[in-house]
């Protein structure tokens, strides 16, 4: 349970850094995401998903 509350405030903190050092450059990101087709971002969060869980596999041996 500890490894999931560590995992949530890393995820915490990658996110808040792009709006407090950069927030004109997410809104951007969110224009361009709302733009994109729904199948591109099922992909890429697909992909995303799979980094991470390989990321955590390797980590973890």
């Amino acid at each position: 349970m500890d490894d999931l509350a560590v995992a949530i405030g890393l995820v915490l903190v990658i996110e808040g850094l792009l709006w407090a050092l950069a927030p004109r450059m997410g809104r951007r990101l969110l224009e361009a995401a709302s733009e994109t087709p729904e199948s591109s971002l099922r992909l890429a969060g697909t992909l995303a998903v799979a980094a991470g869980v390989l990321i955590v596999w390797i980590a973890r041996g």
